[in-house]
């Protein structure tokens, strides 16, 4: 009869889940010693549990379903927490497992005890369990996946005693297929279709599920019909884009340009997305950003089907016919000397395949890479949707896993690429094709803009100098080489193009180490606070197109 561990590796292999990013210690020798007997999982060891965890998010983003993730106690939960809270926020499944020690040793409050079932409750509300019994471990294990893979997608942590684990008498158990989501009901598509019919400037704001091409189409349909006009949230889970997809604007970081945007809207829709807030809260300055005048209607909630709930919108506006609006072709061109940011998102836009994965974690230094690449051969790009930086290297460990035959290109800021940094020897161990671009500006350059954004007192310098990573210089190509990674520095566009065509030609994992000046320096970032304080009395047009150069 197998024991615990070796049941629980089957039901997970027979639900779908067959990937495990793991970072173990001695409580969870048995899950470990369990891989052994299944060959449909993979295991993949990470140095470090936020990368296990961020890597177990990027998987589902891109595989859509949940990977395993497998950490050490308490304190193992506790640093993989940050890019949990990012899975969470973006709706994604994650099995979360946690060792923990036997049920019997608990009493003796051993030096790595802690109270697990607290933890994972911030990055697991929906379901937290402590299994008791090797025989109820299974059902657990059920309950724990039904519940990750349903509509919204949850982390749900499952928390394994040891002798649990190694008990014998583990029976494997069936998981339930998922039910059909449901489709917005007709009171909500009626609201919606007639805040649309009224005559009065109506948007959609999608997020989620509502970002993938099926629902993306059907929106576009919509707006091509009705004239309204379509919104992404600021930091999408995963959005489909690029040329022959439909082309759809993002709300701003910055809450004075995103209120900008809703400025003109009497009616907004939310699909699989939540009313705009502010990042943070700011002195004067309003968290709630949907205009006073502005009524918000929900179409459909995250537990809903998005793409069939916007269909069933078009079918009530006659829209189901018309003929949605999509990106065209459009490359960029290629940048020539002396390196910036821009050109940085212009070598992306002129070089990427088609097929690409972007994961965006490059802060200030990625200002104009939607622009740049928006007209580039159809790709996905995954962004920060918890905003705990260090999510972007191990999401795009996890992507690579779920998508071999896709190339990854991970953009990362050079100050939230230290936080998850050893991802970068699980992408040489795995031989990941994932091409790392780290933007080293030698500065927490988005701390920098928001110290004259949230009005604090004239910084000193002791103030300045939590915010500047200039010295000891640090060598990211030479970090990445110490990996087993292949790493470049470069200064020019020319040493850019040849290293991203040199890594196009070598599949596996790349870095490139792009010294570039901060995006938003010196003058520019004294003088943003103000133009965003004057936005509200400067004339519509103006606006606009401060807008389109600020965040395009």
């Amino acid at each position: 009869m197998p024991n615990g561990a070796q049941a629980l590796m089957k039901t997970l292999v027979d639900a779908g889940i067959e990937v495990c990013f793991t970072n173990p210690g001695t409580s969870e020798m048995h899950f470990v010693a369990a891989l052994d007997s299944e060959p449909k999982m993979r295991a993949v060891l990470a140095l470090f549990e936020g990368v296990a965890t961020g890597a177990a998010d990027g998987y589902a983003r891109m595989a859509d379903k949940p990977a395993a993730t497998l950490l050490h106690l308490g304190c193992g939960l506790g640093n993989g927490l940050a890019n949990l809270h990012n899975a969470r926020k973006g709706k994604v499944p994650v099995v979360n497992i946690v060792g923990d020690h036997a049920t019997y040793h608990v009493k003796y409050d051993a030096q790595l005890q802690s109270d697990i079932e607290t933890v994972a409750r911030n990055v697991s509300p929906g379901f937290v369990r402590t299994s008791q019994s090797t025989e109820a471990l299974c059902q657990d294990a059920a309950e724990a996946i039904t519940t990750a893979r349903g509509l919204p997608g949850q982390v749900a942590t499952l928390i394994l005693p040891a002798d649990v684990s190694w008990g014998e008498g583990g029976t494997p158990v069936i998981v339930p297929a998922q039910p059909q989501a449901p489709v917005a009901g007709d009171d909500a598509i009626q609201t919606a279709a007639e805040a649309i019919r009224s005559g009065k400037k109506t948007a959609l704001l999608l997020g989620g599920q509502a970002l993938r091409e099926p629902a993306l189409l059907a929106a576009a349909r919509i707006a091509a019909h009705s004239g309204v006009t379509l919104f992404a949230e600021t930091f999408p889970t995963r959005i489909e884009r690029g040329a022959g997809l439909p082309p759809v604007e993002r709300i701003a970081y910055l809450a004075e340009l995103a209120t900008l945007q809703l400025s003109e809207f009497d009616h907004l829709v939310l699909v699989d997305a939540k009313a705009p807030v502010s990042f943070f809260g700011y002195p004067g300055k309003q968290s709630y950003l949907v205009p006073d005048n502005c009524t918000a209607h929900t179409l459909s909630t995250p537990e809903q089907d998005a793409a069939a709930s916007l269909n069933k919108l078009a079918e009530a506006l006659g829209a189901a016919g018309a003929e949605p609006r999509l990106q065209a072709v459009g490359r960029p061109g290629l940048p020539k000397g002396k390196l910036t940011a821009e050109k940085v998102c212009r070598a992306m836009g002129e070089l990427m395949p088609e097929n690409s994965i972007i994961v965006d974690e490059s802060i200030t230094s990625g200002l104009m890479l939607n622009a740049m690449t928006a007209g580039a051969p159809r790709h996905d790009m995954i962004t920060l949707t918890g905003g705990a930086i260090g999510q972007g290297l191990p999401n795009a460990v996890g992507a690579a896993i779920a998508c071999p035959d896709r190339p990854v290109f991970a953009l990362i800021g050079d100050g939230t690429a230290m936080y998850t940094i050893q991802a970068l020897w699980t992408m040489a161990r795995e031989n990941l094709n994932v091409t790392t671009i780290i933007f080293n500006n030698a500065s927490y350059s988005i701390l920098n803009v928001e110290l004259e954004r949230v009005g604090a007192e004239e910084a000193g310098a002791k103030a300045k100098s939590q915010l500047d990573i200039s010295g000891p210089v640090t060598h990211y190509a030479q970090l990445a080489q110490s990996m087993g990674v292949h790493g470049v520095r470069v200064r020019t566009a020319e040493e850019l193009i040849k290293a991203m065509e040199y890594a196009r030609a070598h599949p596996g994992p790349h870095l490139i180490e792009a010294v570039v000046p901060e995006s938003l320096n010196g003058v520019k970032r004294k003088v943003l606070p103000w133009l965003l304080k004057s936005l509200p009395s400067l004339p519509r047009p103006l606006t606009k197109a401060l807008k389109k150069k600020i965040a395009p």
